[in-house]
């Protein structure tokens, strides 16, 4: 282990994994210690705490910061990181314990946790891409950095369902439970989507900006994603029937639903999307708002341990 990565902060949510987090921890904070490294740790204790934390460690000075929990976990992370204008001064590292480890399967860091530990001990950095939504939300705009996935319409339905009512159920059980229970209401959307300035006016069931390959606890939704080529992929799936969705779902879980003749795929470096109605939004699996949505690529924009 380099000197440069000798300390590092922890920001551990013990929420992650249905609560499965807190009961890891102690082992986590054995093993990390066996293997020699040396760091302080904080606990989250509400959503949106991760973000707080994680700017106070950079402003403490520490250089490695390590999320310990999902995908929101580390949504959480490298948005706090971000606000302290030091993304390119921090390595990020993740020891992975969420429901559904969506972000890690694309990078390559074992779902095991006690083998992700093992690998902040044999530091490989790599460089990646991050996403950028402005959005909307109680009628205020924001904006949110992405390391994974971001998605409107059906799918933002299907995390408010599963993130409401099931995510104590794992990571498959809980997303397929909240996508038949989205299945019952949801009705495809009007949008207006301009992607790299060109326009047009289409009905939509939902539309996904993919920087990393999966999504929605191990679904394959982009197969060609690559977090280091400044481009998203962008899945568009149209105005698809109830039936040939549900039909198509094992598709997605195996990466062969781009033949679909009602889902495209695009590449760009950016994109907006305009509804006219209310439209849920997600990133990285947590619901952040609504649309309108304007999507941007930052390239080479985060280091982390792999």
């Amino acid at each position: 282990m380099t000197a440069e990565l000798s300390y590092a902060r922890l920001i551990v949510n013990p929420a992650a994994g249905a609560g499965r987090t807190a009961k890891r921890w102690p082992r986590i904070k054995e093993c990390l210690k066996t293997l020699g490294l040396k760091f302080e740790q904080d606990l989250t204790e509400a959503p949106g705490h991760a973000i707080e934390l994680a700017k106070a460690a950079v402003n403490k000075g520490y250089k490695l910061i390590v999320s310990v929990g999902g995908d929101g976990t580390i949504n959480e992370v490298v948005n706090g990181i971000y606000e302290t204008g030091s993304l390119k001064d921090i390595t990020l590292g993740i020891i992975g314990t969420g429901t559904g480890g969506d972000y890690i399967r694309t990078l390559g860091i074992s779902r095991n946790y006690l083998q992700s530990c093992e690998g902040l001990s044999h530091p490989h950095k790599i460089v990646v891409d991050l996403g950028m939504v402005e959005h909307t939300i109680a009628g205020q705009k924001r904006h949110r950095l992405f390391t994974n996935f971001a998605g409107l319409g059906f799918d933002a339905e299907v995390v408010k369902s599963t993130t409401k009512k099931y995510k104590s159920l794992g990571s498959v059980p809980s997303y397929l439970m909240g996508l038949l229970t989205t299945l019952v209401c949801y009705h495809n959307r009007e949008i207006s989507l301009k992607i790299d300035g060109k326009e047009e006016e289409r009905k939509v069931c939902a539309i996904i900006m993919s920087n990393g390959k999966y999504g929605g606890g191990s679904m394959f939704i982009a197969p060609q994603a690559d977090i280091k080529d400044g481009l998203f992929d962008i899945v568009i799936i149209g105005d698809i029937s109830k039936p040939d969705l549900l039909v198509s779902l094992p598709r997605i879980y195996r990466g062969t639903h781009l033949t679909h003749p009602k889902i495209t795929l695009k590449h760009a470096r950016e994109a907006e999307i305009r509804t006219k109605e209310d439209t849920a939004l997600q990133a990285d699996g947590e619901l952040i708002g609504e649309a309108p949505a304007r999507f941007t690529i930052i390239p080479s924009a985060l280091t982390i341990l792999v």
